[in-house]
């Protein structure tokens, strides 16, 4: 068997901006998922997974659709992924699929993502080797959408299939969705090596996981789409804050007012880093989108706000809550000689709230999904 590998991402800013046809900018991480895959000649499709020891699924090619409701949750991803390639007609026979990962799961670093890009990968390297990014980058999102049960946009996708090392990767999500080329002008990699300026991106995994399956993230997708109707716009990317004044109902122009501000913050970040300007000047843009995502769209939780709180206090330029929220984890840009007192401040403040230790990490912009062997 050979495999294969696919990073999770974090975005140095830009949440909930994707399935509203706006722009993000992720890195991708070092941390990923592993996909050992080969050809079975039974025709079933034979799941296993190092983090779930004991648990082999395995499913008929012709099952896959009929016994979905009796597939355990981690194996949806997989399979969702065999689905789509079996659903578009492509010549996918019986698999077998190993998977081993080190992304946190719940931690906002989309475990999920990496999980469908690496399979995807494989199936493509195996089954259909015409199959180009942008193609592979849609059935790894509709693996989780229709399969996983998981209403995502093509962001954590694309960052797990596009992105390269010492970049991150300015993308217009709008034209992501509608071009059939995923050139310079849809995904746009802007060098961004924090350690260059003395700098790093601190990670910290709260412990809270999240869980976008369980309908808060797809209530916030259709207020959203109910915002954006409203208004008379396709989406609420197209719409602009001297807008939001006619959204009557508070809870939806709240949730516009974060749309419409996080959009210009990720361009201000993208322009930044464009011009080459000192990293350190994006750290405020990246607070004010935790507190955006706090208080307008509601997402954050309060072991979050904690991390953000301790990190700042320690002297972060700035950080957020990173995914999709209501748990998971904080990015926050420090200085490299203030790693260890940053992550020891954010500890002692989860202890003292009697809370169990974050994990503390850094993470560097990493390449893209590859085959490893």
């Amino acid at each position: 068997m050979r495999r294969w590998f696919a990073p999770g991402r974090v975005n140095i800013i830009g949440e909930h901006t994707d399935y509203n046809d706006g722009f993000v900018l992720p890195v991708a991480l070092s941390l990923g998922v592993v996909c050992a895959a080969g050809p079975r000649a039974d025709g079933l499709v034979r799941v296993s997974s190092a983090q779930r020891p004991g648990e082999v699924v395995e499913i008929g090619l012709d099952d896959l659709v009929a016994h979905r409701d009796r597939v355990p949750g981690w194996a949806r991803y997989p399979l969702g992924v065999v689905h789509e390639f079996v659903r578009r007609g492509l010549p996918v026979g019986g698999v077998s699929l190993d998977l081993d990962g080190n992304v946190p799961i719940g931690a906002g670093l989309s475990s999920s993502a990496a999980l469908c890009c690496a399979v995807t990968l494989a199936l493509r390297d195996l089954h259909a080797p015409e199959l180009g990014e942008r193609a592979m980058i849609e059935m790894a999102a509709a693996a989780e959408n229709w399969y996983a049960g998981v209403p995502t946009g093509l962001l954590d996708q694309s960052a797990s299939m596009l992105c390269t090392a010492g970049h991150a990767l300015f993308l217009d999500m709008r034209a992501v969705t509608a071009s059939t080329e995923l050139d310079h002008r849809v995904a746009e990699q802007i060098p961004f090596d924090p350690a260059t300026h003395g700098l790093a991106l601190l990670v910290a995994d709260t412990g809270h996981p999240h869980d976008l399956a369980d309908g808060a993230y797809a209530r916030r997708r259709a207020q959203c789409e109910s915002a954006a109707a409203a208004l008379g716009v396709a989406a609420l990317r197209d719409a602009g804050l001297g807008d939001l004044a006619r959204l009557t109902e508070e809870t939806l122009r709240r949730r516009a007012t974060h749309v419409v501000t996080e959009n210009a913050r990720v361009v201000a970040v993208a322009d930044r880093l464009r011009a080459a300007a000192d990293p350190r000047s994006i750290g405020p843009l990246l607070t004010a989108s935790h507190d955006s995502l706090r208080d307008d769209f509601e997402v954050s939780a309060p072991a979050l706000d904690l991390a953000v709180s301790a990190a700042v206090d320690a002297g972060a330029y700035g950080a957020r809550l990173i995914g999709g929220g209501f748990g998971g984890s904080v990015l926050a840009l420090v200085d490299s000689t203030a790693v260890e007192r940053t992550s020891a401040r954010i500890i002692d403040r989860f202890a003292v709230a009697g809370l169990a230790a974050p994990r503390v990490f850094t993470v560097e912009p990493a390449a893209g999904a590859r085959r490893l062997e």
